[in-house]
């Protein structure tokens, strides 16, 4: 993850953490989510534990209950256990969100996040419980539910404009192997029109068939769709004439006879 990547990433949890609960019930639940210790986090993060009065003076009241509390308590639980256990990661336009914890917590957890609308994956990885998630949309969907805005939206515009880019490289090598495809073709179309017209086999074809070798010497950098509307006929019938050229000329000199007249 580059340093631009990472510091989007900080500015996200930062506006998380920097969230006031104006709730006693959200406030019960982010510090339950927060849980005992988060470490090794943000200065922003320990502040946030501060604020809401970890010591016991924030948490006063019935504790926090999963089943029994609001959806609005579920995001700030929610939020909570991000900012004290959860990574997020935007490495090359992927996003990979992923919470550590103790091995029989993994479970409940995912099946918590799962019920508020982001779908996990969890498993035990040196002795702990990971809980992962790489759905880009739905990781996004998340973030915002729990609280995150601004960061969000820059996210966003970045995968979008990494997205753009990606789709118009791809536009621009197709374009570029097609307009290749076309050189080379009109290479060899050139390259036969010239051997069959030394040896005089050019003069010999039909009248469609010499147009459109005269239009391609004229025009050696014209598509098929420009040289049939040049001469306003079909465009098949310029790809067969031209196909015809380039047959013709890998055969021996000598009489083409009635063949000639196939595309008269």
């Amino acid at each position: 993850m580059t340093r631009s990547e990472r510091d989007l990433v900080t500015a996200l949890r930062d506006e998380l953490a920097a969230i006031d609960p104006s709730r006693a019930c959200d406030r019960v639940a982010e510090v339950d989510g927060l849980g005992p210790a988060p470490t090794g986090r943000e200065a922003s993060v320990t502040r946030l534990a501060h604020r809401l009065g970890r010591s016991g003076k924030g948490s006063a009241g019935a504790p926090f209950a999963w089943a029994t509390s609001a959806e609005h308590c579920h995001a700030a639980w929610l939020r909570g256990r991000f900012l004290a256990r959860g990574s997020l990661s935007l490495a090359g336009g992927r996003t990979h969100l992923e919470f550590v914890v103790e091995p029989s917590a993994a479970p409940e957890l995912a099946a918590r996040l799962t019920e508020f609308g982001l779908p996990v994956s969890w498993r035990l990885r040196r002795g702990r419980g990971v809980v992962t998630s790489k759905n880009g949309e739905a990781v996004g969907t998340f973030l915002r539910r729990i609280g995150a805005s601004g960061a969000l939206l820059e996210v966003e515009a970045r995968q979008v404009s990494r997205a753009l880019r990606g789709e118009l490289n791809r536009v621009l090598n197709a374009e570029s192997a097609n307009l290749q495809r076309a050189v080379s073709a009109a290479g060899r179309q050139l390259d036969a029109i010239a051997t069959l017209e030394e040896d005089g086999r050019l003069q010999k074809q039909s009248y469609v068939v010499r147009l459109v070798a005269d239009a391609r010497r004229e025009t050696p950098e014209a598509s098929l769709a420009e040289l049939a509307e040049r001469l306003e006929i079909h465009r098949s019938a310029v790809q067969r004439a031209l196909e015809r050229l380039e047959r013709l000329a890998t055969l021996d000199a000598e009489p083409m006879a009635p063949a000639a007249a196939a595309l008269a």
